[in-house]
């Protein structure tokens, strides 16, 4: 019923703008603007084809082809056409000295043309014209907007015409008439008293915010969003003839030969995109998804296209029909972009899933200002209807109403996505780490299983050869056989000797005990120490292990206890080194590891086979699996350095 109430509101408003005073003459001119005077102007529209001559002025007049303005306030509304305008009013100078004043048009248009007829009698004098197509500052007289100078002698009259050309096809023209310094007196206090200076700041942090979400997220809707506030700005500026103070000629340029109507269905193409993306149509609506999508790239595509098509059918032998067939399209592209959008809203709110209606139902509170300000505004084109509550339109402010509701539906959206990241992470975290705790569980599986092999196959026999080689009868029969066969004797029994060493301590590093038995990290590596210093040659090794770390928890002992392994068989195999020196240090936060070797070193930043093995690699997937950190300090030459350092 509000909704309703509202329409009817807006439909009486406009009957009664249509309805023009009383008529009256002269317009009298004077310091201060005359207030509501478009009763005072006269127009008629004539076609291109017709002579653009003051002489034809004055005859359209002669003919009776001239009507009244139908709406105060000095707007002329003459819908989608394209023919050539001629405004008529008669002016008398009330000061009393000479006046310099100014007519001025505050949209776009192609070129105006101002002619004077004094005291309204004889030829028309040409003084002077103007065009939109340049800045402000290139202008004959550098204003916002499209001002026509000329003098008044004192309490002189005259009947001024105006000439103006507007190809774009869309005449809602804003015009007034005041001195000179009355004008600048108003452009003044123009962006305050339209609300530009903050409106601007609110759009333009709108598209930066959405950029930063782009670089957090990489969705593809913040990007959207930033087009989207860019063009419907941009089109706004125009729209107030504020681009021409702001933007150099070529860009200035550039945006008007892509027209203004054609960024507004740019940003209305990437609204479509923006709505389908946050009531994720794509899911449960495919094909409704598709043809959104057709219909937003059909939209841009013709936007875009529009520069080309223009010097087309200007070229053209009809070049009036070849414009409003191509103004046209584009306004029934601007209906169905707008309207499509309010469509697929309908559509999921009335069909779609419970997760959907929600998420259409909030994005249909923001989408609602936009539909209202652009069709308020497509309709004061259209001729049918003038409805202006608010500086400096009704658009400018559906967008800030509309960018604050989407802002806060987007943060919340990048908050539900920072949530289902965060839940998609631990998800793939608890999945690598029951993965990696299966690998080592197999491992550790696998390594018991060869220890037990050694210990309880291998390393008797070797024990039993060792004795019997050892025997009394060996010995003797070796030395009656042959006496050079005792030295032969002598070195198998060492190689015998070193072979049950290694067999022990390689039992020892797979596993610090007997099979099932898991002793304290201290005493587990003061036994793998002892056991590595038993062999005949090799360097010698040093430890200290700090007591408290036999508090630690028990993944990270056994953890600690194969990185110390690893380490130190790396440190007795490959280094070459004379002296291997071991500390392990309980820290508030971590458990600390460091082998250092004065061996012969290697360099850390060169390719794998140079740097190390798989035994290096294996001791920091180790630490990493229990989110740890390796350093290793290495020089060819100067030994070697690796410090461990695992959280507990």
């Amino acid at each position: 019923m509000r909704l309703l109430a509202l329409s009817l509101w807006l439909l009486l408003a406009g009957l009664v703008g249509h309805c023009a005073p009383a008529p009256v003459d002269t317009l009298h001119l004077n310091y201060e603007d005359s207030g509501q005077f478009g009763h005072y102007f006269s127009y008629c529209f004539d076609p291109l084809a017709r002579p653009a001559t003051g002489a034809r002025a004055t005859a359209l007049w002669a003919a009776g082809r001239y009507a009244r303005i139908p709406l105060a306030n000095g707007v002329l509304q003459g819908g989608y056409r394209q023919d050539r305008l001629w405004l008529r009013v008669a002016v008398v100078n009330t000061l009393p000295q000479r006046t310099h004043f100014v007519w001025s048009l505050y949209q776009f248009v192609d070129s105006a043309t101002l002619y004077i007829q004094p005291e309204g009698q004889g030829p028309l004098r040409a003084a002077g014209g103007a065009s939109s197509r340049v800045v402000a500052a290139d202008r004959p007289f550098p204003a916002r907007a499209v001002c026509l100078p000329f003098w008044l002698d004192a309490h002189a009259r005259a009947v001024l015409y105006l000439r103006v050309e507007n190809h774009t096809g869309a005449w809602c023209l804003p015009t007034d008439m005041s001195t000179t310094e009355g004008f600048l007196r108003f452009e003044t206090t123009y962006f305050a008293y339209k609300h530009w200076a903050w409106l601007l700041g609110l759009y333009m942090g709108s598209a930066l915010f959405n950029l930063v979400f782009y670089a957090l997220l990489r969705d593809r809707i913040h990007l959207w969003y930033a087009a989207y506030v860019v063009c419907i700005t941009w089109f706004l500026l125009m729209e107030d003839s504020v681009d021409a103070l702001l933007l150099p000629q070529s860009v200035y340029g550039l945006s008007w030969q892509l027209g203004q109507f054609s960024l507004l269905l740019l940003a209305l193409a990437a609204e479509l995109r923006i709505l389908a993306g946050f009531v994720r149509l794509r899911r449960g609506w495919p094909r409704l998804h598709t043809l959104g999508q057709w219909l937003s790239a059909v939209g841009a595509g013709y936007a875009l296209a529009y520069p080309a098509l223009y010097a087309l059918a200007w070229r053209s032998g009809h070049a009036a029909t070849a414009l409003a067939m191509l103004n046209t399209g584009r306004l029934v592209l601007l209906w169905a972009l707008l309207l499509g959008g309010a469509a697929l809203l309908a559509m999921v709110l009335a069909q779609g899933r419970a997760s959907q209606r929600r998420l259409a139902t909030l994005y249909a509170s923001t989408y609602a200002f936009l539909l209202f300000g652009a069709a308020e505004l497509l309709l004061d084109y259209s001729g049918l209807v003038y409805v202006h509550l608010v500086e400096p339109n009704s658009l400018a402010w559906s967008l800030a109403l509309e960018l604050l509701s989407l802002s806060v539906l987007l943060t919340w959206r990048f908050r539900q996505a920072q949530r289902r990241n965060g839940t998609l992470r631990q998800s793939r975290f608890r999945e690598r780490e029951a993965a990696g705790l299966h690998l080592i569980t197999a491992q550790e599986a696998e390594r018991e299983a060869l220890a037990r092999e050694l210990h309880d196959a291998l390393a008797p026999g070797l024990t039993a050869l060792h004795l019997a080689w050892q025997g009394r009868q060996v010995r003797h029969a070796l030395a009656e056989a042959a006496p050079v066969l005792a030295e032969t004797h002598q070195q198998t029994e060492a190689l015998l000797r070193q072979l049950r060493h290694d067999v022990r301590a390689l039992s020892q590093v797979l596993l610090p005990a007997g099979p099932g038995e898991q002793p304290p990290l201290p005493e587990a590596l003061n036994l793998l120490v002892e056991t590595l210093s038993l062999a005949d040659a090799g360097p010698r090794v040093s430890s200290y292990c700090d007591p408290a770390a036999a508090d630690v928890p028990i993944p990270v002992q056994l953890a600690a206890y194969r990185i110390v392994a690893e380490l130190l068989h790396n440190a007795l195999r490959h280094a070459h080194a004379r002296h291997v020196n071991l500390e392990v240090r309980r820290l508030p936060a971590s458990l600390r590891l460091s082998v250092e070797d004065d061996g012969r070193g290697f360099d850390p930043q060169a390719p794998p086979p140079q740097r190390g093995g798989l035994g290096l690699r294996g001791v920091q997937a180790r630490a990493g699996y229990l989110r740890g950190a390796v350093l290793v300090s290495s020089r060819p030459g100067q030994g070697t350095v690796v410090t461990v350092e695992l959280p507990i």
